[in-house]
């Protein structure tokens, strides 16, 4: 039995982006996404202990409108690139569509972060945040 037959993820909060159409987002925040609020269900509100104002961190997202049998994709959609497997890209497009996103904290209001710049379309499920580590230290 796999042991991630009995796994289940839990959705900690949600997008809300200007960013409605997967089409019209960037594939990188850093290819002109805007800024997004994060916000975080009130169950975890606890969780946010020690987070503030400017830090780096790293948003895990389940890319809801994902294609889950994309084996293969051209990178970046380039028609002159070749075709390769979804594995060796960051295509939304794959098995199991989890998003790294690794973007500043603004601002924190309550169970709401102000982080940017996000790629994540509006509505997008939030699964996990990490932060950015500054060193292997860090833990």
């Amino acid at each position: 039995m796999s042991p991630l037959e009995h796994a289940a993820i839990k959705e900690i909060g949600v997008v809300r982006s200007s960013l409605v159409a997967r089409k019209n987002a960037p594939r990188q925040g850093h290819l002109g996404a805007p800024n997004a609020t994060v916000e975080i269900d009130p169950t975890f509100a606890s969780a946010l202990l020690g987070m503030s104002a400017g830090d780096w961190i790293i948003l895990i997202t389940w890319l809801h409108q994902a294609d889950r049998e994309v084996m293969h994709v051209r990178p970046g959609h380039d028609p002159n690139r070749p075709i390769t497997g979804v594995f060796a890209t960051r295509s939304p497009d794959r098995p199991n569509p989890i998003g790294l996103h690794r973007v500043q904290v603004l601002s924190i209001d309550g169970t709401s972060l102000s982080v940017g710049p996000l790629e994540a379309i509006d509505g997008t499920p939030i699964i996990d945040i990490k932060p950015v580590l500054k060193n292997s230290a860090d833990s």
